[in-house]
């Protein structure tokens, strides 16, 4: 029956889908990207003491690590975004200064081996160089998402 309601509703012209704000899919892969590398660091600690690593060692607590992990997501997020805008060859320029930085970030963590920070032994202060890595890894990929690299 030519005209009846759902031959009506099926040719009607289709609105286009409401358009996703960009704003909120950066905030929420980066929200989320801060949860995953939370999390991982966990394990890290988790496995870190389980290993021998002295419960004595703060920056193996939860309190220490969660505020710097977030912090380092969203740092990283902004010098992303710089690099990213300004940068010629972008993806170049950030396939040798990602693990740059992230190797001179052991420095303040290696600092600590022979010093005065109670449990800060070897094993403690590799697991702090592996949350490094982790946080890099998993903000790394998380960028690359919600802030993609332009093609030049």
């Amino acid at each position: 029956m030519s005209g009846s309601v759902p031959e009506a509703v099926s040719s009607a012209p289709s609105a286009p889908p409401a358009p996703r704000s960009r704003g909120l899919t950066v905030v929420a892969g980066l929200l989320a990207a801060a949860v995953v590398a939370v999390l991982g660091n966990v394990v890290v600690a988790l496995l870190a003491r389980a290993a021998g690593a002295s419960g004595d060692f703060a920056p193996l607590h939860l309190s220490a690590y969660g505020p710097l992990t977030v912090f380092g997501v969203v740092l990283g997020a902004t010098g992303w975004a710089v690099v990213r805008r300004v940068a010629k060859n972008p993806a170049g320029l950030l396939r040798w200064l990602v693990p740059v930085l992230v190797v001179v970030s052991f420095g303040p963590d290696l600092s600590l081996l022979g010093g005065g920070t109670p449990g800060s032994g070897p094993l403690a202060v590799a697991a702090l160089m592996v949350m490094h890595v982790v946080v890099a890894v998993v903000a790394v990929a998380a960028y690359r998402r919600v802030l993609p690299l332009p093609v030049r």
